[in-house]
Protein backbone atom coordinates (compact mmCIF):
# COMPACT_ATOMS: atom_id res chain seq x y z
CA UNK A 1 0.00 0.00 0.00
CA UNK A 2 2.88 2.38 0.75
CA UNK A 3 4.24 2.38 -2.82
CA UNK A 4 0.78 3.14 -4.21
CA UNK A 5 1.08 6.74 -3.06
CA UNK A 6 4.48 7.14 -4.72
CA UNK A 7 2.50 8.00 -7.85
CA UNK A 8 -0.07 10.20 -6.13
CA UNK A 9 0.16 12.30 -2.98
CA UNK A 10 3.85 11.76 -2.23
CA UNK A 11 5.39 13.26 -5.41
CA UNK A 12 2.84 16.07 -5.38
CA UNK A 13 3.76 17.05 -1.84
CA UNK A 14 7.45 16.58 -2.63
CA UNK A 15 7.13 18.92 -5.61
CA UNK A 16 5.80 21.64 -3.35
CA UNK A 17 8.46 21.32 -0.66
CA UNK A 18 11.37 20.98 -3.09
CA UNK A 19 10.38 23.73 -5.50
CA UNK A 20 9.54 26.04 -2.61
CA UNK A 21 13.20 25.69 -1.67
CA UNK A 22 12.76 24.24 1.82
CA UNK A 23 16.15 24.04 3.48
CA UNK A 24 17.54 23.00 6.89
CA UNK A 25 16.40 25.29 9.69
CA UNK A 26 13.30 26.62 7.90
CA UNK A 27 9.90 27.04 9.49
CA UNK A 28 7.30 25.70 7.05
CA UNK A 29 3.52 26.19 7.20
CA UNK A 30 1.26 23.96 5.11
CA UNK A 31 -2.37 24.85 4.45
CA UNK A 32 -4.36 21.62 4.07
CA UNK A 33 -4.03 18.29 5.91
CA UNK A 34 -5.21 16.04 3.08
CA UNK A 35 -2.91 13.53 1.43
CA UNK A 36 -0.94 16.15 -0.49
CA UNK A 37 -0.58 18.51 2.46
CA UNK A 38 0.61 15.67 4.69
CA UNK A 39 3.18 14.60 2.13
CA UNK A 40 4.38 18.18 1.68
CA UNK A 41 4.89 18.34 5.44
CA UNK A 42 6.73 15.00 5.48
CA UNK A 43 8.94 16.10 2.59
CA UNK A 44 9.76 19.38 4.35
CA UNK A 45 10.84 17.43 7.42
CA UNK A 46 13.09 15.15 5.37
CA UNK A 47 14.61 18.25 3.77
CA UNK A 48 15.65 19.48 7.21
CA UNK A 49 12.94 21.95 8.17
CA UNK A 50 13.26 22.88 11.83
CA UNK A 51 9.53 23.23 12.32
CA UNK A 52 6.53 22.18 10.20
CA UNK A 53 3.02 23.41 10.99
CA UNK A 54 -0.05 22.02 9.20
CA UNK A 55 -3.31 23.99 9.13
CA UNK A 56 -6.78 22.52 8.63
CA UNK A 57 -10.19 22.26 10.30
CA UNK A 58 -10.87 18.51 10.15
CA UNK A 59 -9.85 16.78 13.37
CA UNK A 60 -9.29 13.34 11.81
CA UNK A 61 -6.78 14.78 9.33
CA UNK A 62 -5.01 16.85 11.96
CA UNK A 63 -4.71 13.72 14.11
CA UNK A 64 -3.13 11.88 11.18
CA UNK A 65 -0.59 14.68 10.87
CA UNK A 66 0.28 14.41 14.55
CA UNK A 67 0.43 10.61 14.67
CA UNK A 68 1.99 9.71 11.32
CA UNK A 69 3.87 12.82 10.15
CA UNK A 70 4.93 14.23 13.52
CA UNK A 71 4.28 17.84 12.55
CA UNK A 72 2.54 20.50 14.60
CA UNK A 73 -1.07 21.34 13.78
CA UNK A 74 -3.43 24.32 13.97
CA UNK A 75 -7.21 24.30 13.55
CA UNK A 76 -8.25 27.54 11.88
CA UNK A 77 -11.76 27.28 13.31
CA UNK A 78 -10.37 27.28 16.83
CA UNK A 79 -7.57 29.82 16.67
CA UNK A 80 -6.37 32.90 14.78
CA UNK A 81 -3.84 31.39 12.39
CA UNK A 82 -2.07 34.67 11.56
CA UNK A 83 -1.52 35.42 15.25
CA UNK A 84 -0.44 31.87 16.06
CA UNK A 85 2.09 31.73 13.24
CA UNK A 86 3.63 35.04 14.30
CA UNK A 87 3.92 33.81 17.88
CA UNK A 88 5.47 30.51 16.77
CA UNK A 89 8.07 32.32 14.65
CA UNK A 90 9.10 35.20 16.87
CA UNK A 91 6.93 37.67 14.98
CA UNK A 92 8.47 36.97 11.58
CA UNK A 93 6.17 34.43 9.96
CA UNK A 94 7.09 31.11 8.31
CA UNK A 95 9.99 30.99 5.86
CA UNK A 96 7.95 28.85 3.45
CA UNK A 97 4.17 28.69 3.10
CA UNK A 98 2.73 25.84 1.03
CA UNK A 99 -0.91 26.04 -0.08
CA UNK A 100 -2.23 22.49 -0.57
CA UNK A 101 -5.96 23.20 -0.72
CA UNK A 102 -6.79 24.60 -4.15
CA UNK A 103 -9.86 26.01 -5.81
CA UNK A 104 -12.38 24.69 -3.26
CA UNK A 105 -10.80 26.27 -0.19
CA UNK A 106 -12.96 26.68 2.90
CA UNK A 107 -12.79 29.50 5.42
CA UNK A 108 -14.66 30.73 8.46
CA UNK A 109 -14.31 34.37 7.36
CA UNK A 110 -16.41 36.62 5.08
CA UNK A 111 -13.97 36.13 2.20
CA UNK A 112 -15.21 32.56 1.84
CA UNK A 113 -18.79 33.66 1.16
CA UNK A 114 -17.57 36.32 -1.28
CA UNK A 115 -15.52 33.78 -3.23
CA UNK A 116 -18.26 31.16 -3.17
CA UNK A 117 -20.88 33.53 -4.57
CA UNK A 118 -18.57 34.77 -7.34
CA UNK A 119 -17.69 31.17 -8.17
CA UNK A 120 -21.34 30.16 -8.45
CA UNK A 121 -22.08 33.20 -10.63
CA UNK A 122 -19.18 32.18 -12.92
CA UNK A 123 -17.41 35.47 -12.22
CA UNK A 124 -14.33 33.58 -11.05
CA UNK A 125 -13.33 29.95 -11.27
CA UNK A 126 -11.53 29.38 -7.97
CA UNK A 127 -11.58 30.22 -4.25
CA UNK A 128 -8.08 31.48 -3.34
CA UNK A 129 -8.81 31.80 0.38
CA UNK A 130 -5.85 29.71 1.56
CA UNK A 131 -3.48 31.41 -0.88
CA UNK A 132 -4.39 34.82 0.53
CA UNK A 133 -3.78 33.58 4.07
CA UNK A 134 -0.42 32.11 3.09
CA UNK A 135 0.72 35.35 1.44
CA UNK A 136 -0.22 37.46 4.44
CA UNK A 137 1.34 35.00 6.91
CA UNK A 138 4.67 34.45 5.13
CA UNK A 139 7.71 36.30 6.40
CA UNK A 140 9.28 39.09 4.38
CA UNK A 141 11.51 37.61 1.71
CA UNK A 142 9.89 34.20 2.12
CA UNK A 143 8.33 31.82 -0.41
CA UNK A 144 4.70 30.97 -1.05
CA UNK A 145 4.01 27.87 -3.13
CA UNK A 146 0.59 27.06 -4.62
CA UNK A 147 0.32 23.28 -4.75
CA UNK A 148 -3.48 22.98 -4.69
CA UNK A 149 -5.38 22.67 -7.97
CA UNK A 150 -6.49 25.93 -9.61
CA UNK A 151 -8.33 26.26 -12.90
CA UNK A 152 -8.22 29.88 -13.96
CA UNK A 153 -9.28 33.27 -12.66
CA UNK A 154 -9.40 34.52 -9.06
CA UNK A 155 -10.37 37.84 -7.50
CA UNK A 156 -9.01 39.92 -4.61
CA UNK A 157 -5.46 38.64 -5.06
CA UNK A 158 -3.06 40.43 -2.64
CA UNK A 159 -0.45 41.33 -5.24
CA UNK A 160 0.63 44.36 -3.20
CA UNK A 161 1.56 42.10 -0.29
CA UNK A 162 3.61 39.88 -2.60
CA UNK A 163 5.53 42.89 -3.88
CA UNK A 164 5.94 44.82 -0.63
CA UNK A 165 7.04 41.74 1.32
CA UNK A 166 9.44 40.71 -1.47
CA UNK A 167 7.88 37.26 -1.62
CA UNK A 168 8.73 34.55 -4.10
CA UNK A 169 5.47 33.10 -5.46
CA UNK A 170 5.64 29.77 -7.27
CA UNK A 171 3.32 26.97 -8.24
CA UNK A 172 3.39 23.62 -10.02
CA UNK A 173 1.63 20.36 -10.59
CA UNK A 174 3.20 17.03 -9.72
CA UNK A 175 6.62 16.34 -11.26
CA UNK A 176 6.36 12.58 -10.87
CA UNK A 177 9.19 11.37 -13.08
CA UNK A 178 11.59 13.70 -11.30
CA UNK A 179 10.74 12.72 -7.72
CA UNK A 180 9.36 9.17 -7.72
CA UNK A 181 12.76 7.37 -7.75
CA UNK A 182 14.00 9.19 -4.63
CA UNK A 183 10.59 8.86 -2.96
CA UNK A 184 10.69 5.07 -3.42
CA UNK A 185 14.13 5.05 -1.78
CA UNK A 186 12.81 6.98 1.22
CA UNK A 187 9.89 4.55 1.45
CA UNK A 188 12.20 1.53 1.28
CA UNK A 189 14.25 2.94 4.18
CA UNK A 190 11.09 3.54 6.22
CA UNK A 191 11.58 7.31 6.16
CA UNK A 192 8.32 8.10 4.38
CA UNK A 193 5.12 6.40 5.48
CA UNK A 194 1.87 6.69 3.53
CA UNK A 195 -0.27 3.65 4.45
CA UNK A 196 -2.44 5.74 6.76
CA UNK A 197 -3.70 7.82 3.84
CA UNK A 198 -5.73 4.84 2.58
CA UNK A 199 -8.61 5.38 4.96
CA UNK A 200 -11.11 3.51 2.77
CA UNK A 201 -10.10 0.37 0.83
CA UNK A 202 -13.01 -0.70 -1.36
CA UNK A 203 -13.91 -3.05 -4.21
CA UNK A 204 -13.65 -1.53 -7.66
CA UNK A 205 -17.40 -1.74 -8.22
CA UNK A 206 -17.84 0.76 -5.37
CA UNK A 207 -15.82 3.35 -7.27
CA UNK A 208 -18.62 5.95 -7.59
CA UNK A 209 -19.35 5.72 -3.86
CA UNK A 210 -15.66 6.03 -3.02
CA UNK A 211 -15.21 9.11 -5.17
CA UNK A 212 -18.30 10.68 -3.59
CA UNK A 213 -16.91 9.97 -0.12
CA UNK A 214 -13.57 11.49 -1.10
CA UNK A 215 -15.19 14.57 -2.59
CA UNK A 216 -17.38 15.22 0.45
CA UNK A 217 -14.84 14.00 3.04
CA UNK A 218 -17.48 11.61 4.37
CA UNK A 219 -16.62 9.21 7.19
CA UNK A 220 -13.16 10.76 7.57
CA UNK A 221 -12.16 9.82 4.02
CA UNK A 222 -8.68 10.98 3.02
CA UNK A 223 -8.07 8.56 0.14
CA UNK A 224 -10.31 5.83 -1.26
CA UNK A 225 -8.34 2.92 -2.71
CA UNK A 226 -10.02 0.42 -5.04
CA UNK A 227 -9.06 -3.23 -5.39
CA UNK A 228 -10.15 -4.95 -8.62
CA UNK A 229 -11.99 -8.13 -7.77
CA UNK A 230 -11.87 -7.26 -4.06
Amino acid sequence: MTALFASDAAPTGWTGADQAGVKPGDVVAVWGAGGVGQMAAAAAQLMGAERVIVIDRLDNRLKQVQQHIGAETLNYEQTNIAVELRELTGGRGPDVCIEAVGMEAHSDGPGYLYDQVKQQLRLQTDRPTAVRHAIHACRKGGTVFTLGVFAGVVDKFPLGAVMNKALTLRGAQQHGHRYIPSILEHMARGELKTDHLATHVMPLDQGPRGYEMFKNKDDGCVRAVFRPGG
